[in-house]
């Protein structure tokens, strides 16, 4: 029985060990990546002539836009606001050259797919990045004093990444290349008290005992859903990988100043771009990176503690304030 325990310790702890030498790996390339900016360009271009970008009105999505068709792509922007689409295609038709198409949807419905997928009927789809998301409130809260239009989140953050994927990911696998990405939260890496359900919907399941996580049988989308398709297709030449950024100074955040650890959403998207071929998941930037490492050495008991969630009601809140464009 001795020799059994002692064999049964030595397979954990040669197990946790493996774990830990595959992050570092991870950890290593991201670092690699950053400081010597590897030009995804031609890596890109091979994906296909068109990339099509969710919520492309504002923020991340609109700075993937940009960058995507510096990149040599032309591009589809799809959002709920016809004035900013025709605004950012008219800039980048005049400064970029590429090509750009815009289609009007509103992602908080759900009976837009077929209008969508009749305007990229014989487009030759290499990259699509599901965007679009919602946060009710940037300010943590209780779930019951969270807005009530729960449907139209759930719309927004899960049934668009669905959809779009459906759509676009047959005719990929048709021509056995193609990337997506996912563009999630660090919200994602644990669900969060007083963000429960926006981190719900965004995030993968880890165990919970808090009243709070009420939305947590939606599960995990993004990032579970994401990992599981790219086991499915990465042997047909589809790259599927999920992003999981923490602070972005965007519309959505109410432009929170930047610093070394808040970034533009033109200097995320740049950096992500190198990251396009590291793995089916990555916060996106390195800054990023470290702070994950970071949280996720504190257990899970701690995050809902009501000390933690005190914190995040009072001095997260005041940071928010502080750093965020809130009247």
């Amino acid at each position: 029985m001795g020799e059994v325990l002692e064999q049964f310790f030595i397979f954990v702890g040669l197990l946790v060990c493996l774990v830990h030498l595959v992050k570092w790996v991870r950890f290593s390339k991201c670092i690699f990546l950053h400081f010597w900016k590897v030009s995804p360009r031609s890596f890109l271009k091979s994906m296909g002539q068109w990339a099509v970008i969710t919520g492309a009105g504002d923020g991340i999505g609109k700075a993937y836009s940009f960058e995507l068709a510096r990149q040599g792509l032309n591009v589809v922007l799809i959002s709920r606001t016809p004035e900013k689409l025709q605004a950012i295609a008219t800039e980048i038709e005049w400064t970029i050259g590429s090509s750009v198409k815009i289609i009007q949807a509103d992602f908080t419905k759900d009976d837009i797919y077929e209008y969508i997928k009749e305007k990229l009927k014989d487009l030759e789809i290499g990259i699509l990045v599901n965007n679009v998301g919602m946060l009710p409130n940037l300010l943590p809260r209780h779930f019951l004093n969270t807005p009530d239009d729960i449907q139209s989140l759930i719309h927004c953050n899960i049934t668009s990444v669905v959809k779009m994927t459906q759509l676009i990911l047959k005719h990929m696998e048709s021509r056995r290349k193609g990337l997506i990405l996912n563009i999630s939260s660090g919200a994602a890496l644990f669900p969060w008290p007083l963000y429960s359900t926006y981190s719900a919907s965004k995030t993968k399941k880890r165990s919970s005992n808090s009243h709070q996580d009420e939305l947590l049988h939606f599960k995990a989308f993004v990032c579970t859903f994401s990992k599981a398709l790219q086991a499915e297709y990465k042997e047909k030449g589809i790259i599927i990988q999920v992003l999981t950024p923490y602070a972005v100074s965007t519309p959505m955040t109410k432009y929170l100043n930047t610093n070394m650890i808040t970034k533009t959403a033109e200097e995320f998207v740049k950096e992500s771009l190198n990251y396009v071929t590291i793995g089916d998941e990555t916060c996106g930037c390195l800054a990023h990176e470290i702070l994950a490492s970071i949280l996720s050495l504190i257990p899970s008991w701690a995050f809902y503690s009501s000390v933690f969630q005190k914190l995040l009601l009072t001095r997260y809140m005041d940071y928010l304030k502080q750093n965020a464009n809130i009247t």
